[in-house]
């Protein structure tokens, strides 16, 4: 399915406009990522991670990155089965299929909407028998016990009610050694300093109001390896990427207009305005770590 360039009815547009601009709205993770709809900022595929920007130059290709991590983290093969959950419009399910040949992918995802598009961009690539997506929640999931190899979560963990719910359904389905990688939001720790505790809050409310964060996962990277242990894993590796996601995507969008530019146009005054201040300040809350922990045995 082709990215959205379809103008917004007025009643879409009037959503929208609640969504970006009114700060007392509260919108569910479904209906927000319906009003986003195919309208991604990357300009080849349908990414919706902020990528990893080490050696990247452009969105796409830094999306690309962040996928290559976790598919790296996790030592993906040949001979996996990997479960993807919340996969948004499943690229990085095609990239992996391409470069990594998993045995297979399964991916589950709350939102309807990017399930059907996903669907249909697999079997256009004719990769419907290798990329099986299906609609369902990370923290109750429709996957039989100690029957994949890999589970990962790029970029949506923050989102799951809770996120610990959703590490021990994947130690369930998990089979014995067998791996979870994690891309995920947290808040920094908090600073001493009180202009940058303030800065720290609305940096992160500004991320949480707009899409729904619970509150129980809010806690820092301190926290994040033994919650993990505590469900039952081990080997837990707990890694603040944030130098390389936040700044360079801050520079690149102010740098390329054009990303911007496939955004709505609702949506382009406020981030606009955002590349007026430094990333160190809009960013000061945020932090942005890979995870990853086995299952014993």
């Amino acid at each position: 399915m082709p990215k959205s360039t379809a103008p917004m009815t007025l009643r879409e547009s009037l959503a929208f406009l609640d969504w970006v601009y009114n700060p007392f709205q509260s919108r569910d993770v479904i209906r927000v990522y319906d009003l986003l709809s195919t309208r991604t900022p990357s300009a080849r595929g349908l990414w919706l991670n902020l990528g990893y920007w080490r050696d990247a130059n452009t969105l796409d290709d830094a999306c690309e990155a962040m996928a290559a991590l976790l598919a790296e983290r996790a030592g993906m093969g040949p001979a996996d089965r990997v479960l993807d959950v919340g996969f948004g419009f499943a690229d990085q399910d095609i990239y992996w299929t391409k470069h990594y040949q998993p045995q297979s992918i399964v991916g589950l995802n709350i939102t309807a909407s990017q399930v059907a598009a996903a669907r249909t961009r697999v079997a256009d690539l004719g990769l419907a028998d290798r990329i099986d997506l299906r609609e369902g929640s990370a923290t109750a999931m429709p996957i039989p016990d100690a029957s994949v190899d890999i589970v990962t979560a790029l970029e949506c963990a923050f989102h799951f009610n809770t996120r610990e719910a959703f590490f021990a359904e994947a130690l369930r389905v998990l089979r014995p050694g067998g791996r979870l990688v994690v891309a995920d939001i947290l808040p920094m720790p908090v600073e001493q300093c009180w202009v940058g505790r303030q800065q720290q809050r609305l940096s992160w409310w500004a991320v949480a109001a707009k899409f729904p964060i619970p509150e129980a996962n809010r806690y820092t990277r301190a926290e994040y390896g033994p919650r993990l242990a505590a469900q039952g894993f081990t080997d837990t590796q707990v890694e603040s990427i944030r130098a390389d996601v936040y700044a360079p995507l801050h520079r690149h969008l102010a740098a390329d207009p054009s990303v911007t530019q496939r955004l709505h146009p609702l949506a382009r005054p406020p981030l606009q305005l955002a590349l007026m201040v430094s990333a160190e300040t809009i960013y000061r809350g945020l932090d942005y770590v890979l995870a990853s922990a086995r299952k014993p045995g």
